[in-house]
């Protein structure tokens, strides 16, 4: 991974031909009238929710312009900084490649083709330089189908119509899925390319069978009851993650910029681990997603929002690209031991008083459940943690597991309560979803959640006495 060091010397070759790309740069004089300030342009992407801390969070908190007024207030330079909400992350890309945006997030597929088609030109380079969310098991893309569909598995999608956009990591989970059974994708599904929103449209109206997406768009239709859960990408057992990208140009002559960015997403970091429901409906306020969906994912045991780039993670991409290659997105070879830049995010750790080793080391998730489970009077374990969220209240209760979590529901409902939403963990995969969406087994006297059947059916073959059970009879006759 490229140090500063490394990344200075190049300077004297980018300086001529950055200046071409440069004179139409977002980073202009401010076009608001104050022609002392710097116009920062970030692209993000308000319902793309693990690249919150980097985007609709990060917005709504207004720190990265705090970080910018500390930067002023010791150079005197003035900064304004103007978001442009996107779908998708290409659109970004482009918007980077044309010096039109600076610095902006997106998801591991989109990156690493961001990297090889700027990287062609050492004047449209760009490079990583934080991720922003991840999931150790690649829960953040799924699989989803009309909840009226009879396909119980990825093999049932043989000879049917998918929606992806293709090149996205969503489309990556869907290819890899039916790879691993032994299906070729090319002639076993007919995938449309289509933006997220497009594909759930055509979803709801039976246009095609299924969408493969990228959060939160699995999460949002199933809330919505417009689809089921067909395919956790968990199941593929490979990280998934998102990430912040600068142009170098951009970085390399405004590393105050670059270094307050990286101190504001610290800073909204702190701010979800701290008070993840807080940050949940402010950011469902900001984006239009309901608070709940928001909530499933930047919820404690979701998406892991740790920054650092870890070597799994580094590794992940890299076997990203072949997938890419065989889909004809990479333009160029990308080597990311010169596209992942580290030093700036080490170096805001140091200015937080953080540790970055130690971020890099870790293997939990900061965000846990935690507390006295009220119901079953025990302290929680995060690893079998659920969560109540009732209509009304300002806060959620731990559970200790799912039929801890169960009893709460029912005593709940027996009290005039409405649950707004609960949360379950699948043992398996780890994947956070919610309870009343689960697939759910009931094995002796426990009731046990599944995010899919394909996970349940798996518990079934070490737990051969487990039967299938719904949500409303584990929640009547769980003792």
């Amino acid at each position: 991974m490229r140090s500063t060091a490394s990344r200075r010397a190049r300077l004297g070759t980018l300086f001529t031909a950055a200046a071409i790309v440069l004179t139409s740069a977002a980073c202009s004089l401010d076009s608001s009238g104050d022609s002392d300030a710097i116009r920062v342009v970030v692209g993000y992407q308000s319902k793309t929710i693990n690249t919150v801390t980097a985007g609709t969070l990060l917005r709504a908190e207004g720190d990265f312009e705090k970080r910018l007024e500390e930067v002023t207030e010791r150079t005197g330079q003035k900064y304004s900084v103007e978001w442009q909400d996107y779908d998708t992350g290409a659109p970004i890309t482009t918007g980077m490649i044309a010096g039109k945006i600076d610095i902006g997030s997106m998801g591991d597929y989109p990156m690493l083709i961001n990297g090889s088609r700027a990287n062609a030109n050492d004047a449209t380079r760009t490079e990583m330089l934080s991720v922003t969310g991840s999931s150790p098991r690649g829960s953040l893309n799924m699989v989803v189908v009309s909840p009226d569909s009879d396909a119980t598995t990825i093999a049932d999608l043989r000879g049917k119509s998918v929606s992806a956009s293709v090149g996205s990591a969503g489309h990556g989970t869907l290819v890899q899925a039916l790879d691993r059974i032994g299906i070729n994708p090319n002639d076993a599904v007919n995938v449309q390319n289509q933006q997220p929103q497009v594909g759930a449209s055509a979803l709801e109206s039976n246009k095609v069978d299924a969408l493969a997406q990228f959060v939160a768009w699995p999460g949002l239709l199933v809330f919505q009851d417009k689809a089921r859960l067909l395919y956790d990408g968990a199941q593929l057992g490979v990280p998934t993650l998102h990430g912040v990208v600068a142009r170098s140009a951009f970085a390399d002559e405004h590393p105050d910029v670059v270094a307050a960015f990286l101190r504001a997403q610290l800073d909204s970091t702190k701010s979800l681990i701290d008070a993840p429901l807080a940050a949940a409906n402010l950011v469902a306020k900001d984006s239009g997603l309901p608070a709940e969906v928001v909530y499933l994912y930047n919820g404690p045991g979701g998406t892991d929002f740790n920054p650092a780039v870890k070597p799994q993670l580094v590794e992940a991409l890299r076997g990203d690209q072949p997938y890419l290659k065989s889909i004809g997105s990479f333009e160029h070879e990308l080597d990311l031991n010169t596209f992942v830049n580290t030093a700036p995010l080490e170096q805001a750790f140091t200015a937080a008083g953080q540790n970055y080793a130690d971020s890099l080391a870790s293997t939990q998730n900061a965000s846990q459940i935690r507390g006295r489970d009220p119901v079953c009077n025990t302290d929680v374990d995060p690893a079998d943690a659920a969560e109540l969220w009732l209509d009304g209240s300002d806060n959620t209760q731990p559970a200790a597991g799912p039929t801890c979590l169960l009893k709460a529901i029912r005593q709940a409902q027996s009290q005039g309560e409405s649950v707004r939403a609960a949360y379950i963990s699948d043992p398996l995969l780890g994947t956070r979803w919610f309870a009343d969406k689960a697939v759910w087994l009931r094995d002796g006297t426990q009731f046990v959640p599944f995010t899919t059947q394909d996970s349940a059916d798996e518990y079934i073959k070490t737990h051969p006495g487990a039967v299938p059970a719904s949500y409303d009879q584990a929640v009547a006759e769980v003792i």
